[in-house]
């Protein structure tokens, strides 16, 4: 068994536990890499589902009334929102859980807002790592809603297996607008407040884009109408989600690309612990404060700088290979 109790406690299913971890994950705190590491055997078994889109498609009101459907399957549903950070304050608003109308005693679902804290893509820097530990915790159903910045919400395919784009009617040549970015994400097309005229016309689109797009690792987005006013659609939806899940776990060239996110995971993750070192070295040690004087009073160039830096950090060289 784990020895640090906030872990234990995650395993067997404390809601409390699970909620200090998670700001550990937000706060990079050293005892959340100890804690993943632990956990990391006991994910990678829920459906993880991206909710991306414009402002004002309804994000938020799909997402509650596709909660309420998967309670009644007697599903556990995790759900991170994200919500856009003040670039001058660092704050945010966490507005999202608000607008999520969820049974407030339903121990099946549990709510995480979080801040972008500056960064871009449309998700937190923790959110991969928040959907993991949910997973632990053992969600059946992991939703995470993007920030809702349109074609920057892109960063959603390396945390969701299954990327559900929400749209509205009457979205025009905004829609064109969204194939060089988020268009191109999208695993289904959701088309809310489908209760609007012009829902039809739409979805015959979107359909049509759908179709003449190069296929992603063999899949051709699928597009449902639904509406979160009125709760139609929800049973498509999940079942156009169930569907490319299956197909993810089929298809050889999803698997690839499964892969291929685990390795730009694990680049960020030596990319921030170098980042983390060379601070701490700027900030300490003489000879690079020196070196960064230099370059300041073009004595040196910051290219030949960076090259001095670099070869400061130790190499660790392979020992001989015993015949």
């Amino acid at each position: 068994m784990p020895a640090d109790p906030l872990v234990k406690g995650l395993l067997a299913g404390d809601r409390m536990a699970l909620a200090k971890l998670i700001t550990q994950v937000e706060s990079g705190a050293p005892l959340a890499s100890d804690a993943l590491r632990v956990i990391y055997p006991h994910t990678g078994r829920a459906i993880v589902v991206g909710f991306a889109g414009p402002l004002g498609v309804g994000k938020s009101s799909l997402i509650s009334r596709l909660v309420t459907f998967l309670r009644k399957k007697d599903l556990k549903v995790g759900i991170v929102a994200v919500d856009p950070s003040s670039p001058f304050s660092g704050g945010a608003v966490l507005g999202d859980r608000v607008r999520l109308d969820l049974h407030p005693g339903d121990k099946g679902v549990f709510v995480r807002s979080m801040a972008t804290r500056g960064q871009s893509g449309g998700l937190s820097q923790g959110t991969r790592d928040t959907v993991r530990l949910m997973e632990a915790f053992g969600m059946d159903v992991v939703i995470v809603e993007t920030v809702g910045s349109g074609q920057t919400d892109v960063n959603i395919r390396d945390v969701a297996t299954s990327r559900v784009v929400v749209l509205v009617p009457h979205l025009g040549d905004d829609v064109q607008s969204l194939k060089a970015g988020l268009f191109e994400i999208a695993d289904i097309f959701a088309v809310n407040k489908s209760d609007l005229p012009g829902s039809s016309d739409a979805v015959r689109h979107l359909r049509e884009m759908a179709s003449i797009m190069s296929s992603r690792a063999n899949w051709k987005p699928d597009v449902v109408e639904c509406s979160a006013l009125n709760g139609t659609g929800l049973d498509e939806l999940w079942s156009k989600i169930e569907r490319h899940e299956a197909f993810v776990r089929q298809d050889e060239d999803a698997r690839a690309e499964s892969k291929e996110r685990l390795a730009k995971e694990l680049r960020e993750l030596v990319s921030r612990k170098f980042e983390v070192r060379l601070s701490s070295m700027m900030s300490e040690d003489s000879k690079v404060r020196e070196l960064v004087e230099r370059v300041q009073e073009g004595e040196v160039d910051p290219y030949t700088g960076s090259e001095l830096i670099l070869g400061r950090f130790p190499t660790r060289r392979e020992s001989p290979r015993r015949r």
